[in-house]
């Protein structure tokens, strides 16, 4: 659910930000990885299974992971589901396969169906104004002549709205989502709409209080009756919080129990389930809509969903998504099984994955309960859809070569030519050249940039500046430069797949005062909410002013975005296009001068103290 969603996870790893909170086993070496097998026997399922549940297990202690769960299905039935550790440690209670999770963003496969629903019953047109729909539902735009935004592009995360309205996100009594209606009157979109690929969990919350307007019920029972029920989800629930049931797994943080705040945008993460209940989903997806004898969907609405929807957007270049999944992947195990299909998810503490290959009709679902399992869910998911794809159908993985890296030097014009600031969703990320080759500079830390044979470029971390470091995900990206669309972007190359990292930043001219409001803030109104950030500070440096935030979500990074000062009153936040993004406004606040940003108010620290 928040920054860790596929399309910024995709680019924080090429832009070589996972690599920040080193995992001590991979520095060290102490635990050795459990072996693959070479060439399983075809239905020797058996094999799998010991060989994914040893993954786990290593996978678990090396990323201390409390619980997780698992279930891999092929066409309509399970065939195997388990639980690994403890969904409460406290009382020693295990995870297992009937154990609740927070699934997270997985709930905008639910949320974006029972749009499909109500599009096939001719309550819900896909292609009009959402205005039609949820009445109310206005928001400013910097960009003249701007098509209205459609339930589609909610669907497709093309509407270019905010990712988030973070007031009031996580609360221990979360307001309506529905009343993020008139929450955005005065809110600026981030883009034009269908202009590039933009998550927003805002815009599926959006589509949630549509869901509820059409069908005259709350959103939850709309979904119990309509969605939940007809799929024989009987445990699943859509919910602001914690399932009351026994088997909810508590969240960790690390191996400390500690408050998952619950969820306003209940349609964009708010479901509750465990691996039996989503496995009857996967199911459906294979049976073309049809479950337990009746049809959630109808074959042509399943398979629509499953249909690219973004080839005509230049700037998404590679990235795929059809009406809620993302289609394709970047893991390395799912490079070779054809079509693709999934979703992750995450809350502040619960992490899933959930893959589908519609075409060998086999899918895996991976559930945690602890807020370092990111790359656990996703390695044990492909891994385990990999493994079974080859034990039914004889199909291998490829091994794709790595790209060597060039032995002959960074030319004089490559180094003029790449060096430079640019903007992307790890913020700003400088380039410079050391007379010698160059260096990239990411959220404080410094990274030499290599050739690759390949005529791109990668990036490379020495620990303490000396000692060289062949981390796999730093070695499986490269990057490169081109112009699109009048916009000089950063392209990151992951295997054959081309994705946007980024845009250079020209020189900028601020002559709009926004220097005043340099220094350090405090949040003057969280009221109450769960403090996604802290050390909020907007700084100048090498003639771009910048709002530096530490994330408080588990990773604690620093992020470092580009402002980009369009009046005396407003900046705009950029993320991987320059000009382009969301909102900063200059305001007063107490009487005292200060920021806004979705919903916040920043207050200078030097007066929060008076």
């Amino acid at each position: 659910m928040h920054i860790r969603i596929m399309q910024r996870k995709i680019f924080l790893k090429a832009l070589g930000l996972v690599p920040m909170a080193l995992p001590l086993a991979e520095l060290a070496g102490c635990v050795s990885a459990p072996k693959r097998p070479q060439s399983p026997a075809r239905g020797d399922h058996e094999a799998a299974r010991a060989y994914i549940t040893a993954l786990i297990r290593y996978e678990m202690v090396k990323h201390r992971v409390a619980g997780l769960s698992i279930a891999l299905v092929d066409d309509q039935r399970i065939v195997w589901a388990q639980g690994f550790g403890y969904a409460d440690l406290k009382r020693k209670i295990p995870a297992s396969e009937t154990t609740l999770y927070r699934v997270g963003s997985i709930s905008k496969l639910f949320t974006a169906m029972a749009a499909m629903q109500l599009s096939e019953s001719g309550k819900l047109d896909i292609g009009a104004p959402l205005l039609a729909c949820l009445p109310g539902f206005e928001m400013k735009t910097r960009q003249p002549h701007v098509r209205p935004i459609t339930p589609r592009q909610l669907m497709t995360h093309h509407a270019g709205l905010p990712r988030d309205r973070l007031k009031g996100f996580m609360h221990p009594h979360p307001q309506p989502f529905a009343d993020l209606v008139k929450d955005l009157r005065h809110e600026h979109v981030a883009y034009p709409p269908d202009e590039i690929f933009a998550y927003s969990n805002l815009g599926i919350s959006l589509l949630g209080a549509a869901i509820q307007n059409i069908a005259g019920a709350p959103f939850a029972d709309h979904m119990r009756r309509e969605m939940l029920n007809p799929l024989e989800m009987r445990d699943s629930a859509f919910e602001t919080g914690y399932s009351n049931a026994a088997s909810m797994a508590k969240g960790y943080l690390g191996c400390k129990a500690i408050v998952e705040y619950p969820l306003r945008d209940v349609p964009a993460g708010g479901l509750n389930s465990n691996v039996v209940d989503m496995s009857r989903f996967i199911s459906m997806v294979f049976a073309g809509g049809a479950s337990g004898g009746g049809c959630v969907l109808q074959a042509q609405t399943m398979a629509e969903m499953l249909r690219p929807q973004n080839e005509h957007v230049p700037l998404d270049l590679d990235f795929r998504i059809g009406l809620g999944w993302f289609l394709g992947s970047t893991h390395p195990a799912l490079r070779h099984v054809g079509q693709v299909a999934g979703h992750g998810g995450a809350t502040r503490l619960h992490r899933s994955q959930l893959y589908v290959l519609p075409e060998h009709k086999l899918g895996v679902v991976v559930l945690a309960n602890t807020s370092t399992a990111t790359p656990v869910v996703d390695r044990v998911a492909a891994e385990a859809l990999a493994l079974a794809l080859e034990v039914k159908t004889g199909i291998r993985p490829q091994q794709l070569a790595k790209p060597p890296m060039a032995e002959t030097p960074i030319s004089a014009d490559d180094m003029r030519t790449y060096a430079g600031s640019y903007t992307t969703l790890a913020g700003l990320v400088t380039i410079t050249s050391t007379g010698k080759g160059l260096c990239a500079h990411v959220a404080g830390r410094r990274f030499d940039v290599k050739r690759r044979a390949d005529g791109t470029f990668a990036l490379a971390y020495s620990l303490l500046g000396i000692i060289p470091l062949h981390l796999k995900q730093l070695a499986d990206v490269g990057f490169s430069r081109k112009t699109l669309q009048g916009r000089d972007i950063l392209v990151a190359h992951i295997g054959a797949i081309q994705l946007l990292a980024g845009q250079r930043l020209g020189p900028t001219e601020n002559d709009t005062g926004w220097e005043r409001l340099l220094g350090e803030y405090d949040v003057a109104n969280l009221d109450g909410d769960f403090s996604m950030f802290s050390d909020v500070r907007a700084v100048g440096e090498h003639g771009f002013l910048l709002v530096e935030m530490k994330s408080m979500m588990g990773s604690k990074q620093t992020y470092r975005v580009p402002l980009l000062p369009v009046s005396e009153h407003d900046a705009i936040a950029q993320a991987n296009l320059a000009g382009m993004g969301e909102t900063v406004r200059c305001v007063t606040f107490d009487g005292v001068q200060g920021l806004a940003f979705s919903g916040y108010y920043f207050k200078p620290k030097s007066s929060s103290t008076t």
